[in-house]
């Protein structure tokens, strides 16, 4: 197995979104006063959302590239794979803050949830083409 290289430096990327994303729901907390729940704030809800999905996706994201990767895979495909998911999980929190039925709303959210979940879905049919 090769150690997955690119996907190391791709999560080291991600985590500080991570980091970045906590900070903002900390900063929202604060502003709304609420330190548990949302405090009936939408604004903050929107913001624990945008960090809970980032939660909910990307992990299984990255081990599925870091599976590919260190099962030899190409480098343009696990470099391409992790390309669309950063960009994915910055334009997510951007949508989630538009307007609603907003074209931003629809590229930034929908596009960053759609392009993760591609991901997904690419890299687990890849890996099970690669061990067929």
């Amino acid at each position: 197995m090769i150690f997955p290289a690119t996907t190391a430096f791709f999560a080291a990327l991600l985590a500080l979104l991570y980091v970045g994303l906590s900070g903002w729901v900390v900063a929202g907390r604060l502003k709304a006063h609420a330190l548990h729940g949302d405090g009936d704030d939408p604004d903050l809800l929107k913001r624990i959302r945008s960090h809970g999905n980032f939660a909910e996706f990307v992990p299984l994201s990255l081990l599925l590239v870091a599976l590919l990767e260190g099962g030899g895979a190409s480098r343009t495909l696990v470099t391409g794979l992790l390309v669309v998911l950063l960009v994915a999980r910055i334009l997510h929190p951007f949508g989630m803050l538009a307007p609603a039925d907003s074209p931003r709303q629809f590229a930034c959210r929908g596009g960053g949830i759609l392009a993760t979940v591609g991901v997904i879905a690419v890299a687990a049919v890849a890996l099970l083409v690669r061990g067929a």
